[in-house]
């Protein structure tokens, strides 16, 4: 159960006890979804649309703190990662851009943009086997956002997609698990088991859905609507966004 921090704002299990609450007045928006489905795409046509309409736009990203970051690395290229070593890297990931990044840019009045968030260790460790509940606890330091949107495609679709970008790699293709006999046969059960995951996950905290299959200016429009339907909620008083629709 979420405990609140201020009005507005709550945590989803015990916060970060150590750090002085201040007000957070900024707003938290996460994109998920699964490897290959556009998320980085997508967060980088909403920042400069959402800069030209007057907001202080702040972007964050799975493993991309500065004190965890190239441990990750190295640590997944030994391929001997355990769920539970796993989940402890990427939670001290979480917890170090959430106090020096995320929480920063929110007492700031930022928007920020989240790419991926604590959704996403409750997605993949449970396709990978571990306890739901432990992986919860793990993260109970995080904020609860303000708006989480979910980028949903199907395996079929995804595959192209991904061997046409950068390729299978052998973490999203769910190699460590065994669960396929080659890279393409795993990637499609493993995938599909996180997809399924996600979408419980959905239905579980709300997250809005966007269908992901379409064009990147058709997703991306879809998201302008949903920012702009939930900043004006957020800020009545605040001068309407304009036409939420991309030109391109």
């Amino acid at each position: 159960m979420a405990s609140h921090s201020k009005p507005g704002k709550s945590w989803y299990g015990r916060g970060l006890p150590y750090l002085t609450q201040k007000p957070l007045p900024g707003h938290l928006i996460v994109i998920e979804g699964t490897d290959g489905v556009g998320r980085s795409t997508q967060i980088g046509l909403l920042g400069p649309w959402l800069e030209l309409e007057g907001y202080a736009v702040s972007n964050t990203g799975w493993t991309r703190s500065p004190l965890l970051h190239e441990t990750i690395n190295e640590a997944k290229a030994g391929h001997q990662l355990t769920v539970t070593t796993f989940s402890l890297l990427y939670a001290a990931d979480f917890a170090d851009r959430l106090e020096h990044e995320i929480l920063p840019a929110l007492q700031a009045g930022f928007i920020v943009i989240a790419d991926r968030y604590m959704y996403t260790a409750f997605a993949r460790n449970t396709a990978m086997g571990a306890d739901p509940a432990w992986t919860r606890d793990l993260f109970g330091m995080a904020l609860v956002p303000d708006l989480v949107i979910y980028l949903d495609i199907d395996v079929e679709t995804l595959i192209p997609r991904v061997v046409q970008g950068k390729g299978m790699d052998y973490w999203e293709s769910g190699m460590h698990l065994a669960l396929g006999t080659d890279l393409f046969d795993s990637f499609q059960r493993y995938q599909g088991s996180l997809i399924e995951e996600y979408r419980r996950l959905a239905s579980e905290f709300g997250f809005i859905t966007v269908d992901a299959r379409g064009s990147i200016d058709d997703v991306q429009n879809q998201l302008r609507i949903h920012f702009s339907d939930y900043l004006r909620r957020a800020d009545p008083n605040r001068a309407s966004i304009t036409n939420p629709v991309s030109d391109s």
